[in-house]
Parts: C-alpha cells; sequence; structure tokens
C-alpha cells in the first residue's frame, strides 16, 4: 500500500495504517506539530492508540529524544530459531510435553521471577543502578532475568512454510524498562516546564541529546536494550533445552534478534537523526526480520526493502484492534476457542473482582486472536517495507 499523507501540524504524517483509528490520529496529529520532531511521522499497518505516541509509530528528532515515544517496556522485541526438525515430527502429545518442559524452566507471567538473583556481565559493568530503579527494582530486575512476563508476551513453537519447526520469544526489560521510561518522562516534563517549551501534550515530553538528563537517559536506554536482548537469548535457550529433550537429534541455526522500542541515531534524508520506533521495527535493505501475528494467527520471517519514507521500518506485529478491556467484554469464551482450534494452549482464566468488577467471572481474552489486527492484511499494507521470507503458523503457545 502507498502511504496516505495528511497534513496536521509542521510535518506531514504519512501513514500505512488504513484507516486510522480517532485515537491514535489524535496522537499522531499532536507527534506533527511537536516542535523535536523532524521531516514527518510515519505510521506503520498495525498502528494503534498508546500513551503519548501511537504504538507502530516512526519519528526522527535531530537534538531532542521523547522517553514516552520509546515506550515503558524499553526493547520489548522478538527472537526466533529455525530448527532442523521437521514439522511433521511433532504430535499434539509431543508439542503439549515441550511447552509443559518450557514452563518448568522459565517462570511466566506478571509477578513471577527467579527466587535467586541471575548473574550476567552486563549487571557487573554499571557502576550504578539506572535511573528511576531503586533497590527494590535493582534486586527484581536481577531475579527477572530470563523471565516471559505477563500480557502480549509469549513463547511460542511455530511450523515454516520451509517445512521447519521454529522457536519464537516476545519479551522485553520487564519491569526495568519500566522504572527507567517512567523517571524520565518525569524529568522531561519538569524540564520542558523550565525551558518552557511548547509541547502539543505533556505526555511527550522530550530531554536535549546534549543535556545531563538526555545523557543519561540514552544511557540507561541503552542498558535496558542489553538487558532485554539478554532476557531474550535466555528464554530461548530454555526454550532449545525444552525441545531437544523431547527431540534429541534437534539442532538449531543462528538467532534472529529484534527490538522493536527503541530509539537509535541513524542517518535519514541527508542528514544524522534520533530514530524512534514504538512498536516498529527497523527493515533496512536485505535486514532480516521477525513479525508476530497473534497467537492464533501466522508469523513472519521478514527481509527489509529499505523504504526511506518509512524511516527504514515496518510494523512489529499485526496491532491491536480492540483494547485489553474491550476485548474481554465483547468477546466470547466460544468464538475465541473456536479462533485456537488446532493450537495448543493453556486455555483462558477467568477474571476475578478486583479493579475491574464489572468483569468478574467473565474470561480473560485480551490475548484472543480476534483482538488483533488480521496479519495477512498487515502484511498486504507494508508490501513495499518488507518481503515476507518464511510464513510460520502457530503449533503451541506459552501466554504471559
Amino acid at each position: 500500500m502507498k502511504w496516505i499523507r495528511t497534513d496536521w501540524g509542521r510535518v506531514p504524517v504519512l501513514s500505512w495504517c488504513d484507516p486510522l483509528d480517532e485515537a491514535a490520529a489524535r496522537q499522531a496529529a499532536n507527534l506533527a506539530r511537536h516542535p523535536a520532531v523532524w521531516k514527518h511521522v510515519a505510521l506503520m499497518p498495525d498502528c494503534h492508540v498508546g500513551f503519548g505516541m501511537p504504538i507502530g509509530g516512526v519519528i526522527a528528532c535531530p537534538e531532542e529524544v521523547i522517553p514516552n515515544a520509546v515506550g515503558v517496556d524499553i526493547g520489548c522485541g522478538m527472537r526466533a530459531v529455525r530448527t532442523n526438525v521437521s514439522v511433521e515430527r511433532l504430535n499434539p502429545s509431543l508439542i503439549r510435553a515441550v511447552l509443559n518442559d518450557l514452563r518448568r524452566r522459565v517462570p511466566v507471567g506478571e509477578g513471577h521471577a527467579h527466587r535467586q538473583r541471575q548473574m550476567w556481565e552486563g549487571f557487573d559493568a554499571i557502576d550504578r543502578p539506572p535511573g528511576g530503579v531503586d533497590r527494590e527494582a535493582w534486586d527484581l530486575a536481577q531475579r527477572n532475568l530470563g523471565t516471559l512476563g505477563g500480557g502480549n508476551h509469549f513463547l511460542e513453537l511455530q511450523g515454516g512454510d520451509d517445512g521447519r519447526v521454529w522457536l519464537m520469544v516476545h519479551s522485553g526489560s520487564r519491569n526495568l524498562g519500566l522504572k527507567i521510561a517512567n523517571h524520565y518522562h518525569r524529568l522531561a516534563r519538569d524540564l520542558c516546564r523550565r525551558r518552557r517549551l511548547d509541547l502539543p501534550d505533556q505526555d511527550l515530553a522530550c530531554l536535549p541529546i546534549e543535556s545531563d538528563e538526555g545523557r543519561a537517559y540514552l544511557q540507561d536506554m541503552q542498558f535496558a536494550l542489553q538487558y532485554a536482548k539478554e532476557n531474550r537469548r535466555r528464554l530461548a535457550e530454555r526454550f532449545r533445552e525444552a525441545l531437544a529433550h523431547h527431540v534429541p537429534d534437534t539442532e538449531f541455526e543462528p538467532d534472529i534478534d529484534v527490538h522493536h522500542n527503541y530509539a537509535v541515531e541513524e542517518p535519514h534524508f541527508g542528514r544524522r537523526v534520533w530514530v524512534h520506533r514504538k512498536g516498529a521495527t527497523a527493515a533496512r535493505a536485505g535486514e532480516l526480520g521477525i513479525i508476530p501475528g497473534s497467537m492464533g494467527t501466522p508469523s513472519y520471517i521478514v527481509r527489509g526493502l529499505g523504504h526511506p519514507d518509512s524511516f527504514m521500518s515496518s510494523s512489529h506485529g499485526a496491532g491491536r484492534r480492540m483494547g485489553r478491556l474491550e476485548a474481554c467484554r465483547r468477546l466470547s469464551k466460544e468464538e475465541a476457542d473456536a479462533a485456537m482450534q488446532g493450537i495448543i494452549f493453556d486455555g483462558w482464566r477467568r477474571l476475578g473482582g478486583g479493579r475491574h468488577r464489572d468483569l468478574a467471572g467473565r474470561y480473560d481474552l485480551e490475548e484472543a486472536p480476534q483482538a488483533y489486527k488480521p496479519i495477512d492484511e498487515v502484511m498486504a499494507a507494508q508490501s513495499d517495507l518488507v518481503e515476507p521470507v518464511v510464513r510460520l503458523r502457530p503449533l503451541g503457545v506459552v501466554k504471559g
């Protein structure tokens, strides 16, 4: 799909997402009016409303960094591993055994961490915990390394149209990235007030790259990126162990690993700028990437085409078309089960009381396939950004 241009501010918005929902459009318009945003705003086909900036958005800033244009799960991303195992070798009982084994090896879900601190050279390489990370959060970060987390994070056993079994991991920097993001957003908001900077939305507060606060954010963001990548590496290692335990002659090819919440300095349109990809993946020419669907729909290994107008980026997944609570209210267990037919998973848990008492007794369907945009429509919309290499269908899923 050719992008659609809209002039909502001082820079245009180029959108591969059609239609764009009203809430995400308002956030895109705020970005277009932002004094730090340069050239244009690029919206990927999975774009939907986020916090401050829409998820599936890409911007470039020459002299500023916007913490909420990176997001709270700094370094969230994907890892995929191709095996030598043919898809025909796996049956439902074997898939179930591998997933059960994997759950014993990996703490899954919010609030589930290792009992002991995990050793990692990255912890020893810094002389202080990142900004916003107190002693309790630092201890948790060391116990969270190698854990899945909750929400839309997953471990998935997949069958490729290349005939091979693939392993896929979706996770990020856990609570560590959240603490860093919130800390620097508060600093940015206070600094923007002192600078008397006219912002279209205080949730888009920014830090000058050359300020002490800006340099500290970039340093701590980089640490969170390294942590997130190491987290996925450990998850993939446990996944390999689980599969190899049940299929002893399994061999593994080198991992593919990509971030989709980060800022990085890159050259674009003749200038070095800080590209912010929030729920977007780099797609430079020839670069391999990973674009997951929902837990009930295919995922893709892709090769980037280096489209300049997307700042050489693509979508990071299918993208939500229902909010989490909306999905729980609108969907039924029966239709969610139907969408998962033939895929091994743990089923849907019932919701308790707590903050959303009106949902008590209903099923938690926030990750049901119907809550996401159709992945093949998303892929068709970005045929000028990436080309598919392997199509992967889900065989078994462990959700956070």
